[in-house]
């Protein structure tokens, strides 16, 4: 086994742990334990606990990232949101142990590791922050507060997940997918325009709106104004 092989070993050995027993539960001694290495292998890769458990919520992030595709208003744009929301919940469901740490109130540990938590919180918001401005850009989400409406997406989004996982039998995918759907087509998505107001329209030297960290992000401009 190679270095790269070695320590693809840890993290996968380090997510399982996580999963069994928590991250506050969860020691080096059961990691190297179940990845079959000794102790001090594991401190060639990672320094504490902390931070392999940084490295798998990195690789969260990333898979997120990846997971939300630029909605092209020209095509289907209910079938691309539904996708993007289905694959957001397959990212997360197929991570419990990680989701419900990341999305907890993180009572009980230690003020670094809280930290972290909101730092990576943050950057989800974020990313959902950014792609709420794209859509206002291109005329699928309704101008207002991008930064209100991912934390009302990621609240809803964090409930549903966590009664899921207390659930006795899980809820089938597709069905928390329309649900959602259903919630955020009845809030923010446009799919239609609005009675009396013209459709809004990305602009073709407009540039794409992001969203700053601590700001709400620039709405979207009407044709005409």
């Amino acid at each position: 086994m190679n270095k790269s092989e070695r320590r693809q070993a840890l993290l996968r050995a380090a997510r399982t742990v996580f999963s069994e027993k928590g991250y506050h539960e969860a020691k080096v001694d059961d990691i190297v334990a179940l990845a079959k290495v000794a102790k001090g292998t594991f401190y060639l890769y990672f320094p504490d606990k902390r931070s392999v458990f940084g490295e798998l919520v990195r690789g969260l992030f990333s898979r997120l990232g990846g997971a939300i595709l630029r909605v092209d208003p020209s095509a289907d744009v209910e079938a691309q949101v539904k996708h993007n929301i289905r694959a957001i919940v397959a990212v997360l469901l197929d991570d419990p142990a990680l989701t419900s740490i990341l999305l907890s109130h993180a009572a009980g540990l230690d003020p670094a590791f809280v930290k972290e938590l909101r730092a990576f919180r943050q950057e989800v918001k974020l990313l959902l922050e950014q792609s709420l401005a794209e859509g206002q850009r291109l005329g699928v989400i309704e101008p207002g507060d991008t930064e209100l409406y991912a934390t009302f997406t990621i609240g809803a989004l964090k409930e549903v997940l966590f009664e899921n996982a207390l659930e006795d039998q899980a809820r089938p995918r597709e069905r928390i997918v329309t649900a959602l759907y259903d919630l955020l087509r009845r809030g923010y998505l446009r799919m239609d325009p609005a009675p009396g107001q013209p459709a809004l329209r990305a602009e073709p030297d407009q540039p794409a709106l992001r969203a700053e960290p601590g700001k709400p992000a620039p709405r979207a401009r009407r044709r005409g104004n």
